[in-house]
């Protein structure tokens, strides 16, 4: 404890670290407000019917998770930073079909710019798409992505609905996706860690509170103190598991230049045991609650009742084994999915033959490549399989705290906040440690 308070001391008296991290600060307190200012021409009455039905959970309460309960309130950051997300992924898929991403994602610096920059010009056209889509939903009532598809709340956030106030809110929730863009960009370069990964924690960290309040109004104190102590066993096996790594050893060969020689140094490649963070968890939710909105469309009776019936029953209900078991397969399908997409064993392979490199007791060439794939393979599996658990831990719990129809299903992301505060915060850390010892300062980690 005197060693934290210490190393707080510590920071306080570097003025450039402390004024990162008040800058960071600032433009938390910004986003936060910004969640909470309504967008022109939204009839405010009908604001807490609509949050009241994304407590029941389905697609509303997933993306309410990415906007800080900003979107039920149709704020100016209702999108939150979730086109950016959208926007990210889809240029890192690319990069393995496209070639020109691929030389781009090769040209170091240079080319990483130039997927910034693309990837900003899709943010902005998935939030055009995104706010228009909500404009006609919530002119609607929000009804269809609720808990039981397809039951809408009757009751209009748009009441004034023509093309001029469409416009104007589309122009509004866009301006602040580009807006919440930007100020990520600002925190990365003139604040401390990663500005967009530290809006999402600070997105998903706002919806905690009011999770631990309806466990406590349904089931009393001991449940929430019960609640708290998982959570807690939770936080401490992720900080295990995100630091874990395999380091996979690479000896480079000694050259001799004139009268110099260069080379003969080892370094290691670190593998981490949860490769893929938590986007496996967003495709699966994603992918999961696709036939949730395909339902709204059916018709209301005959087979597409009995479609919507079997969705609302299994893939809406979290409680359901067959809820558990569909959503557990394709966090470990994705995990395996997106590690595939980051680490490539080819590419890597070449990298370290071209620099005179070996892994000792491997051959340069195939035999690397394929061991890396086998080390790889190997690691994945166990990572896969935790941030399964920490996704349906959470869910298959809080059904047995919650009555379903009072709002369990909206917890089926608690695991996901949990694992995103824990990983960006150990992120924001290392960044200040690494602060804090450049100038001979004890760090917080150890």
């Amino acid at each position: 404890m005197l060693a934290t308070l210490r190393n707080i001391r510590n920071v306080a008296k570097i003025p450039d670290l402390r004024n990162k991290i008040l800058y960071t600060l600032g433009m938390l307190v910004l986003y936060r407000i910004g969640s909470f200012v309504p967008a022109p021409g939204i009839n405010l009455d009908a604001v807490e019917a609509i949050e009241a039905q994304a407590a029941q959970g389905g697609v509303l309460s997933f993306l309410q998770l990415f906007s800080g309960g900003a979107l039920t309130q149709f704020a100016v950051f209702s999108l939150g930073i979730f086109p950016y997300i959208t926007a990210s992924i889809i240029m890192q898929i690319m990069g393995v079909v496209v070639p020109r991403i691929e030389q781009w994602q090769e040209q170091g610096a240079v080319g990483q710019r130039k997927i910034t920059q693309w990837t900003r010009y899709m943010t902005i056209a998935i939030a055009v798409v995104q706010s228009t889509g909500f404009a006609f939903l919530f002119h609607q009532g929000g009804g269809g992505l609720g808990h039981g598809a397809g039951q809408g709340t009757g009751l209009d956030l748009l009441p004034t609905f023509n093309i001029g106030t469409v416009g104007l809110v589309v122009l509004t929730l866009t301006a602040g996706t580009a807006l919440l863009m930007w100020m990520g960009e600002l925190i990365t370069q003139k604040g401390i860690g990663n500005g967009m990964s530290i809006i999402i924690m600070a997105a998903v960290v706002a919806s905690i509170p009011n999770q631990l309040a309806l466990v406590k109004e349904n089931s009393g104190w001991g449940a929430l103190t019960g609640l708290c102590f998982v959570y807690i066993l939770m936080l401490i096996a992720i900080v295990f598991v995100e630091q874990g790594q395999r380091r996979i050893p690479v000896q480079f060969a000694k050259r001799v230049v004139g009268r110099k020689q260069y080379g003969g140094q080892s370094t290691y490649i670190p593998l981490k045991v949860n490769q893929s963070g938590v986007i496996p968890i967003i495709f699966a939710s994603s992918v999961l609650y696709l036939p949730q909105l395909l339902a709204v469309v059916l018709p209301t009776e005959g087979w597409g009742l009995a479609v919507q019936g079997w969705v609302n029953d299994h893939l809406v209900n979290p409680g359901d084994p067959i809820y558990l078991i569909i959503f557990g397969a394709l966090i470990v399908a994705f995990a395996y999915f997106y590690t595939a997409i980051t680490f490539d064993p080819v590419k890597q392979a070449d990298q370290i033959r071209k620099q005179g490199g070996f892994i000792p007791g491997i051959r340069p060439g195939i035999q690397t490549e394929r061991y890396l794939a086998k080390i790889l393979s190997r690691i994945t599996l166990p990572g896969a399989l935790f941030i399964a658990l920490v996704a349906l831990i959470p869910t298959w719990l809080l059904t047995f705290l919650i009555p379903v129809e009072t709002g369990a299903s909206a917890f089926g992301f608690g695991g996901i906040s949990i694992l995103i505060a824990v990983g960006v915060g150990l992120e924001t850390m290392k960044q200040i440690d690494s602060q804090l010892m450049m100038r001979n300062y004890e760090g917080f980690l150890k």
